[in-house]
């Protein structure tokens, strides 16, 4: 008898799940999304956006002409909640019932963690999401006719990190062009203990290099920075110093999605779903997660919060390893066990006309080798890989 899965969410893990079940397991089962977007968005690219390098449709597509093409059921809709005694993930046009459940729904931006944070009612710009994206634009160019002193960051919590590196250096790099530097200084206000921490405890040579590339662009750092609140002009931190701006960038921390957060059996407080290597949850072992839903811990004692980042590569990575266990659940056949700490980690970071490559055969510690490659080919890099990714993705190819 054919079996029901439904995935939730249909970004990096959500999309690479569905496709791979139903490649694996054919028409003799049923896979179906429920998402509460109908588009996928290459969040990589949003640090393009303010600078106006970037359009919503270049970077963007439709989800649904893929997943018909697969043989999978989309349903546009938010997941209200989670029925796991029952097996039905409620939605508002009614419940979808499942024999596997996989959760991928990304995170929740906590802006209201702290008074004055974020883009809307606040007064920091975020780069989180295509319509925060679009704001920061609109600040940057009032920050252009109109130079002030610019904070970019990360404030406790965060865990994408190197969103904020992408920003900053590419920030950096437009002010030159426009020949602002000295009338916008930068600096950057991170929660992690020393830069190129990451959130997960640093990564090769990345802190002598990125301090090289703080001291020969001019920007100041502020390291472990807990953001007490923000007021017009001002961030203000909890060791009482102020700092001026007419333009601040701050990446927010994650939470899980309500109606994740909601089910406490299986989740941290924050509401990132607890599972162990085969990415099952233990008090419901039909039901999996991927992607920034799991929940992680961090790799060291830091003295003020960090997350760890969760995004884009190892999204699908984990994503990968969830579909064949549901696949190995339904024939019976043995799991996988690899948990995200033991994935290999790549990344590309852009600096405007340069930037980093990443690699490592973890993605934590204890690692046997982490290449970091400075130049203008990470710039290129990024550029084509942007290009392949959305091409191949666009013809359901993960």
């Amino acid at each position: 008898m054919g079996k029901r899965i439904v995935v939730v969410g249909s970004s990096f893990a959500g999309l690479t799940a569905a496709v791979e079940i139903k490649g694996k397991l054919g028409a003799e089962h049923e896979v179906v999304v429920v998402s509460r977007t109908d588009e996928f968005l290459f969040n990589p690219s949003l640090i393009w956006v303010p600078f106006g390098l970037r359009e919503k449709e270049e970077i963007t597509f439709p989800v649904r002409p893929i997943f018909e093409k697969k043989g999978i059921a989309f349903r546009h809709a938010p997941a209200t909640a989670l029925d796991l005694e029952g097996r039905k993930v409620v939605t508002p046009e009614g419940a979808e019932p499942y024999d596997y459940l996989v959760i991928a729904t990304g995170p929740k931006l906590d802006y209201a963690a702290i008074s004055g944070l974020g883009p809307r009612g606040g007064h920091s710009q975020s780069i989180m999401n295509w319509e925060d994206a679009e704001l920061c634009r609109t600040a940057f160019e009032q920050l252009v006719a109109k130079p002030g002193p610019v904070i970019v960051g990360a404030v406790q919590g965060a865990s994408c990190f190197g969103a904020g590196y992408e920003f900053l250096f590419n920030l950096a790099y437009q002010l030159d062009k426009r020949g602002l530097k000295q009338k916008a200084p930068i600096t950057f206000v991170t929660a992690e203990p020393f830069l190129a921490h990451f959130g997960i405890g640093g990564f090769g040579s990345g802190t002598p290099m990125t301090e090289y590339f703080f001291k020969k662009l001019g920007i100041e750092a502020v390291t472990n920075a807990s953001v007490e609140e923000l007021v017009p002009g001002e961030l203000r931190l909890a060791d009482g110093r102020a700092l001026p701006f007419a333009f601040a960038m701050l990446v927010p921390a994650f939470l899980g999605v309500d109606a994740v957060r909601a089910r406490q059996d299986i989740c941290t407080p924050a509401g990132f779903v607890k599972v162990d290597g085969h990415y099952r949850t233990a008090a419901h072992p039909e039901v999996f997660a991927a992607g920034v839903a799991v929940a992680m811990s961090a790799p060291d004692k830091t003295t003020v919060p960090c997350g760890v980042p969760k995004t884009g590569y190892l999204s699908e990575e984990m994503a990968k390893v969830v579909a064949h266990n549901v696949v190995a659940s339904i024939r019976g056949e043995r799991l996988v066990e690899l948990p995200p700490a033991s994935i290999d980690a790549k990344c590309v970071l852009d600096a405007g006309n340069t930037g980093i490559i990443m690699t490592a055969d973890h993605f934590l510690e204890p690692r046997k080798h982490a290449w970091l490659i400075p130049g203008p080919e990470a710039h290129w890099a990024k550029l084509a890989f942007e290009k392949y990714f959305l091409a191949t993705r666009k013809r359901g190819r993960v």
